[in-house]
């Protein structure tokens, strides 16, 4: 089925299939979550604006119908603000890339992108795992079973490394370096943008014993950790393996995680934070972590604040909490003071 072409589809294409992949080099994951911001508004144009894609114009493009899409997706779609946010980015990013390439046909959509304001929304506290937390993670994997012995190796691979969840679904046998001395392995981050993380000798091991036990040492190409139905691993299988173990470990230690939501990425925080009270410097920890600014490193400076915080509190229940009495004071409370 052909379409004919017009300024919007052929930029919106070019976009996708040269620039972003080759001029920017951003990652396919990245690549898909901006497309699914763009699926949105063909698909608000088609329902609400009556419009085919293959008929929409930058000129259609308007304020009042760009307010229109922002609205539907929060009500219609029941976006949150923050997911809301990230498609206005990824819309405002389009716009400047095309009016660079057609500034007058550009011109209406960008001057109206613009003009939408990012919405505010409830920041959420990041989930970390405490040390004591950690341990037990990572004891509750039952290596007699092939997929306990994986999950354990897998565990202990994102905390010592501080792995994104992408990052270890696409590690490979030939990115596991080890000698007599040191080791390390290399990560491929997002953008495709490669780093070499140190590891301990001894995580290092058990890394490679696990690739020996699996029989694909003789393999560099093959992925470390497999699902069972597929040779690479997904997210969404990571993201259930740490469902499945901070599930049973709420049930037997119903005074830890505390927290309503862990994911993978709550042992990357888990990692940073611990990295950082043990004094290794922010700089270190940005580069561990692959971050290009070390002011996204900088949050995990006020998270471990949030857990030095918690501690001092801790530490002042268990020495004051229960051995000074304030007696109250006989005297009634002034009463301009309850007013």
């Amino acid at each position: 089925m052909s379409r004919r072409k017009n300024d919007f589809m052929t930029l919106l294409e070019d976009y996708f299939e040269t620039y972003l992949p080759y001029s920017r080099g951003l990652s396919q994951n990245t690549i898909k979550s901006y497309k699914q911001s763009f699926l949105l508004l063909l698909r608000f144009m088609l329902d609400v604006k009556k419009t085919n894609a293959e008929d929409i114009k930058f000129s259609a493009l308007t304020y009042d119908t760009l307010l229109e899409f922002f609205g539907w997706i929060e009500t219609d779609r029941q976006c949150k603000a923050s997911t809301r946010n990230q498609r206005l980015s990824a819309l405002s990013a389009f716009s400047e890339y095309a009016q660079n390439r057609d500034f007058d046909a550009a011109f209406v959509f960008r001057s109206a992108i613009i003009k939408i304001p990012v919405k505010k929304g409830q920041n959420k506290p990041r989930s970390v795992f405490s040390r004591e937390e950690i341990k037990i993670l990572l004891d509750l994997p039952d290596e007699t079973y092939e997929t306990g012995l994986r999950d354990k190796v897998l565990l202990s691979f994102m905390y010592a490394t501080g792995a994104r969840a992408q990052e270890t679904c696409d590690f490979t046998v030939a990115d596991l370096r080890i000698n007599n001395r040191t080791a390390s392995v290399t990560l491929v981050g997002k953008g495709s943008k490669t780093r070499q993380v140190g590891i301990s000798l001894s995580l290092a091991k058990i890394v490679q014993n696990y690739i020996k036990h699996r029989h694909i040492d003789r393999h560099p190409d093959r992925h470390v950790f497999s699902s069972q139905t597929h040779e690479q691993m997904t997210v969404s299988c990571i993201e259930e393996i740490y469902k499945k173990y901070v599930t049973i470990a709420k049930e037997k230690y119903p005074d830890m995680f505390l927290d309503d939501n862990y994911s993978p990425h709550s042992m990357r925080h888990s990692t940073a934070c611990h990295l950082l009270e043990a004094g290794v410097d922010i700089v270190t920890i940005k580069n561990i972590l692959g971050h290009v600014s070390v002011q996204t490193t900088q949050i995990y400076a006020e998270m471990s604040q949030d857990s030095v915080d918690r501690k001092l509190k801790e530490w002042n229940d268990t020495w004051f909490g229960n051995k000074i009495e304030i007696k109250k004071a006989t005297d009634e409370i002034p009463d301009f003071l309850k007013r």
